[in-house]
This record gives C-alpha cells, sequence and structure tokens, in this order.
C-alpha cells in the first residue's frame, strides 16, 4: 500500500511571493477511531446544530453562509443547512443525533458565529473562477467568502480583497497562481473540484414553442438544416434568447447542433458558428447544462438545455436562424433573460474545513495540462472530489486523466453538509447480506443495477427520494452506491443497509473506492487502488462492484478489462464479480480466473426497455443459460417503473440479484463472449 501523509496537514511555510501579506495558521490532525484509516476527513461528532434554510437565499448568501460552515465546523460541527427547496438536508438531520435549534433568518448566522472567523476574503464579481481562489483562501485564513457589500453589512474584517488581481480572460494564469502561492500550504491528501459559477433560472419566463420531434429519433436519421423565423420575438428590448432541450428527457437522446446562422432582415448575418469553436462564445447565454460532442455538436439530454442569445441591429424587421439539428429536439424563443449567474455554494463547508485546494480546469488543452501537473503533485489514491467542466466530454476526459496519475474522482460537487455527515456515528454492517439460492436452469437470467451510486451527491439526493418509493422491494434490483460513505457520511449508508429488503443489494458504484478507470491507472499504482477498494468493500460488507474502464481509441466504446487489471482486483478485493459499463451487453470474460460481464442498456422506461431485451435475446436457442446485466437510469427510472418492467417479463426471463446472478455465472462456467 502506498503510504499516505496524515489526513490533513500543514504543507509549507508561510505564502512566499503571493504579495496578500497573510500568514499559516496552524492545523490540527483529524483524529482516527480504533484501526480504521479513513480516506476522507471528519470533523467530530455533532452534539448540538444551528439549522437554518438556505433555498431560498441567493448564491452570495449561500456561500458566504456555507464557507462560514466550514471554519466553525472544522473546529466541532454546530451548522447544519438545507439548501434545497425540496427539504432533502431536513430528511436527513433526525439522523445526525444531535439536538436541534432552528433559525429563520440563516443569515443571522453570521453575527452569531463572527468572532470564530479573521473576517471575509472578497471575491472578484467580474471573474467567476475568483470565488474557487477566495474558497481555498479561506481554509487556510479560518475566513468566509463574501462580496464587498457582504463584508459591510455584517462588519466582516477582509483578510483578503482579490478584486482586481486576476483576469475573467486568462483561468490558466488564476490557478497557476494558486498552485504556486496556495498549494504549498493545503491539505494534499484531498483536492477539490467545483464549478465557480452556476445558473439559476429566473422566475415567469414565457417561452414561445418553435419547433418539437415528436418521435424517438437517436441516430441523426432526422438530421438537416432548418430555418426557424424569431421575427415575433423582435419587439423586446434585450435581444432574443434561444433554447434547445430534449423532447423525450428519458431516453438520453436530446437536441445536437451541428451549427447555427442568424440573418437580420434577409442579408445580413448577425451570427455564423459551429459548436464549440470562439465565434460561439459571444451567443453562447447558457450552455452549463450541456456538453460539446465528437463530432463538433452541442447536445443536451434529459433535463438539461443550452441558450443561445441574439441581438439584432435596431430596426430589424425579420429575423430568421438556420439551425442544423438532430434527434429529440425541442427548440422555443423568448425575449427574456432566462437565468442569471450567480457564485457556487455547495460542498464548500468541506473544502474549507479540510483546507483542500479548489480548482475548476477543463480536462483538455492548456487547462488540462495545468491539472495533469496538479495531479502530479499529490500521491497515488488521494481523492479529487467534485467534478468536472463541460458534462460528458469532461468526465470522460477528466477521469482518464485522474487515472493515469492514479487519483480516484469522488463525484460530489452537490454534497451539502458533508462536515456534519462525516462526524455522524453509525453502526456500518460489514456482513455480506445471504444470498437467494437459485437453480440453474436453462432461462434468460436478468439482474438489474441503478447507476450513479459512485456520486456521493446522488447517494444524498437522488437515491433517497427513489429509495423511500413504497414499491422499493417488489423486484430484486442492485443498488450502486459510494464504500466511501463509510468516511464522509456513514449514517447515510447505514440507513440504506438497515431499511434494504431482501431484494435490494448495495454494490460499490464505479469503480470502487472511487470513481476511476483502473486500465489507465499506472502500474505502480494500481495495486494500492485495488487494495484501498479491497478495504472499503471489507468495512461495507460488499462483494460486487460496477466498474468502469477507459475508452476505445475511437471513441466509440470500452476496453474491456485485461488480466493486469482483474488480477489486481482479484488479489486485492473480496469482489465475486464485476459488472463492467458496456452498454451492448455483449462482454462476458473471466480474465484472471474473475467474471467479468459488461451492462446491457436499452433506452426508454419499460415497454421499451422490455422490447430491446426481445431483441437481444433473439439468437438464444435455449439450450443454456443466458446472462444480462441490465442497466437502470438512475435519474429517470424509479421503482415503480422497475415494478413494471418486471411485470412485462414473463418467460424465458427471471430477475435475480446481482450476487445471485454471478453464482450462477460461475455455476455455468461462462466467461468467453466477447464482440470487439
Amino acid at each position: 500500500m502506498v503510504s499516505r501523509r496524515t489526513l490533513l496537514q500543514a504543507g509549507g511555510a508561510a505564502l512566499a511571493g503571493g504579495g496578500l501579506g497573510i500568514s499559516l495558521p496552524g492545523l490540527a490532525g483529524a483524529a482516527e477511531a480504533g484501526a480504521w484509516r479513513p480516506l476522507l476527513p471528519s470533523f467530530g461528532r455533532p452534539a448540538r446544530l444551528d439549522v437554518a434554510d438556505l433555498s431560498s437565499l441567493d448564491g452570495d448568501g449561500q456561500l458566504l453562509l456555507t464557507t462560514l460552515q466550514g471554519v466553525v465546523n472544522r473546529r466541532r460541527p454546530r451548522l447544519y443547512f438545507n439548501f434545497d427547496a425540496g427539504d432533502v438536508d431536513f430528511d436527513w438531520l433526525p439522523g445526525t443525533g444531535a439536538s436541534v435549534t432552528r433559525h429563520d433568518n440563516a443569515l443571522d448566522l453570521v453575527a452569531r458565529y463572527r468572532g470564530e472567523t479573521r473576517g471575509a476574503i472578497l471575491h472578484d464579481p467580474d471573474v467567476p473562477d475568483s470565488v474557487n481562489v477566495a474558497t481555498t483562501l479561506a481554509g487556510l485564513e479560518n475566513a468566509v467568502v463574501a462580496t464587498a457589500e457582504q463584508a459591510r453589512e455584517h462588519r466582516l474584517r477582509t483578510v483578503v480583497d482579490l478584486r482586481g488581481r486576476f483576469s475573467a480572460d486568462d483561468v490558466p494564469a488564476t490557478y497557476r497562481w494558486q498552485l504556486d502561492h496556495l498549494f504549498p500550504r493545503c491539505t494534499h491528501t484531498l483536492l477539490a473540484g467545483l464549478p465557480p459559477t452556476r445558473t439559476v433560472r429566473t422566475d415567469d419566463v414565457r417561452w414561445r414553442e418553435i419547433a418539437r420531434e415528436a418521435e424517438r429519433v437517436r441516430d441523426a436519421s432526422n438530421r438537416q438544416v432548418r430555418t426557424f423565423d424569431l421575427s415575433p420575438e423582435l419587439s423586446g428590448g434585450d435581444g432574443v434568447y434561444l433554447r434547445f432541450q430534449d423532447s423525450l428527457g428519458d431516453d438520453g437522446w436530446g437536441a445536437s447542433v451541428g451549427s447555427v446562422e442568424v440573418t437580420a432582415d434577409g442579408n445580413q448575418v448577425i451570427a455564423s458558428f459551429a459548436p464549440g469553436t470562439p465565434a460561439e462564445s459571444p451567443h453562447l447565454f447558457d450552455g452549463s447544462n450541456s456538453s460539446i460532442g465528437e463530432n463538433a455538436n452541442r447536445f443536451c439530454d434529459g433535463g438539461g438545455s443550452f441558450i443561445y442569445h441574439f441581438t439584432p441591429p435596431a430596426g430589424t424587421q425579420r429575423l430568421l436562424v438556420e439551425v442544423d439539428v438532430w434527434n429529440q429536439f425541442l427548440v422555443s424563443a423568448t425575449t427574456t433573460a432566462p437565468t442569471r449567474v450567480e457564485p457556487f455554494p455547495y460542498f464548500r463547508d468541506y473544502a474549507v474545513a479540510s483546507r483542500a485546494m479548489v480548482v475548476w480546469l477543463p480536462p483538455s488543452g492548456e487547462t488540462g495540462t495545468l491539472l495533469d501537473e496538479i495531479f502530479s503533485r499529490v500521491e497515488p489514491t488521494t481523492p479529487y472530489a467534485g467534478w468536472f467542466s463541460n458534462d460528458v466530454a469532461g468526465e470522460w476526459g477528466g477521469v482518464d486523466r485522474a487515472s493515469r496519475h492514479g487519483i480516484e474522482v469522488v463525484p460530489a460537487d452537490f454534497y451539502m453538509n458533508g462536515t456534519v455527515h462525516a462526524g455522524v456515528p453509525a453502526n456500518i454492517s460489514d456482513k455480506v447480506p445471504p444470498r437467494p439460492a437459485a437453480a440453474l436452469r436453462n432461462r434468460v437470467y436478468l439482474t438489474l443495477t441503478v447507476g450513479e451510486g459512485d456520486n456521493i451527491q446522488y447517494c444524498q439526493r437522488r437515491m433517497r427520494n427513489i429509495w423511500d418509493d413504497p414499491k422499493r422491494g417488489r423486484v430484486p434490483v442492485n443498488w450502486t452506491v459510494s464504500p466511501l460513505l463509510a468516511d464522509i457520511g456513514p449514517a447515510l449508508l447505514a440507513h440504506y443497509q438497515s431499511t434494504a429488503t431482501e431484494n435490494d443489494l448495495l454494490i460499490a458504484g464505479p469503480s470502487g473506492a472511487g470513481y476511476t478507470y483502473p486500465g489507465s491507472w499506472p502500474g505502480g499504482s494500481l495495486d494500492a487502488y485495488t487494495q484501498l477498494t479491497g478495504r472499503y468493500l471489507r468495512r461495507t460488507g460488499m462483494d460486487l462492484v460496477y466498474a468502469y474502464n477507459p475508452r476505445t481509441a475511437a471513441g466509440d466504446g470500452w476496453v474491456p478489462f485485461d488480466e493486469r487489471v482483474a488480477r489486481s482486483y482479484r488479489e486485492n478485493t473480496p469482489l465475486r464479480g464485476i459488472i463492467q459499463s458496456w452498454e451492448t451487453g455483449d462482454l462476458e470474460i473471466r480474465p484472471a480466473g474473475l467474471p467479468v460481464i459488461g451492462n446491457f442498456f436499452p433506452q426508454g422506461k419499460a415497454a421499451e426497455y422490455r422490447d430491446g431485451l426481445l431483441r437481444h435475446i433473439e439468437d438464444w436457442d435455449g439450450t443454456a443459460p443466458l446472462f444480462i446485466a441490465g442497466a437502470v437510469n438512475a435519474w429517470s427510472w424509479t421503482p415503480g417503473d422497475i415494478a413494471e418492467l418486471a411485470g412485462l417479463l414473463g418467460d424465458p426471463f427471471e430477475i435475480v440479484r446481482g450476487d445471485t446472478f454471478f453464482d450462477l455465472v460461475n455455476r455455468a462456467g461462462r466467461g468467453s463472449r466477447h464482440r470487439s
């Protein structure tokens, strides 16, 4: 096992050459319980909590309070907040076991705890990434992050003023300064990746629908250049906002755009661009919930969208836009600014309390090179908690870069109250649940796995909502969760363990103790990751994992687990089998003697999923068992949808839990099917 530094450390002396005139505060290490060596820090058991609802505050207000929470809770957890109108944070509050004092005005807590801070780090509203630098400084200086106006209102002394210090046009320079001047003082056992801003919808915006694809189109067969008339929006004073959405949000094939050209009065081109190019930037009002595809297209799926803004010349009478668009698109327009940008406040309590360096670097180009350098500054198996920009493409590129440096990712950018949840004691079971017996027959054995469990914010939020569905437990289901909840949310994990039915099996999300692509890990570090994974699997009573691996060079699929990777898992973990992300379901191998089966991911809801399964088994002759690891979309499906699917499946299907599934795979002696 690679040796690890003390969980929280003070690295280096006072800031050198930074020009800020600040000194290094002392830093106490986190105590460990018994022999357990946590990967993620805890800040003590909460005994009394001041609780407030932040859901009505803007981003600046939430940022101020969340960084205050980090400073206060580092010494002893005492602040707990609800962030969403859905009250899911309040749902977890009773499980903390702490006495609670509720406060109607959350901002009153600033005065209550002002004496525990040194003052405020002022971020620059004109430089979004200064929010992250300010957060890093807040952790180092025991300060909150605020605007100048907030500092005056709450009588907070200015510790550092970042206004005018950085340029919004040179993101790499901002983070290069932070790496050179702040990182030596930060903990080196945790990195944080958080977007500096979020986009918030404006209330009461009226949209005019322009075009909609009503059919399920997933193969670009409806691709064409379409002309949309935006003339009805010319009466507005703020230009025209053109929004693209997914017309059928349950299957992941939303609007895709390849080019845009806007013409005023028939002859004046006011915008012409391809997505992802510099020409797009002046017109992309909000692309935060979309991605750039491999073919220079911008797309969004599910609840995502992207919005362009065009300002026609004064007196324009006719405004037309030609768009190369395909798949399941919904296009609408308005004259009212539909969103506003404000600081992103989430997970910053944990980053501040941990004294982690906070970055937001797209994993490509110059920023990707800088991200490589940051990853190279820490030891293998150091967690990177947060996420990456550019959604899907950022995920693939970011996780792969981290993996190549021996860094595992902990998706956590919306994980709230981590400084409280990490310290709540809980009885986590390390017992593997009894495996239901099943006879091996010539049937189609189907195991269903709900994904996203590596994402601790999903475990805290979305999973709690669907877990509470009264139809859960009617059908055998594998629920992916993060074994790292044993550190950062033990009571959350214990809740799922204690309320699971005999049909619910908790398995590790990709790809064990943190999201990673094992095949990308350096040879000398892979065993460190699988040893870490083995330790957490034994701690949490899990012996199955849903795993990812790198994508192929062409980017059109996944690389199957090889002997090196499988052997490392087999020697260092208690795994009985691995479900690998594969989507087409035609992978069944046994490298190093460990059964690996690729998942099958039909699109749509229950009826369409059933039809996909029937097509998948058309060539099965019924003379031997057939095994299918079915994937379930955690964001669009519920236990009710799973129960509906089960009701639609008769002979020859039999739905079983994952542990039973792999027991049958082993008894059948299977493991040699792979279509490359």
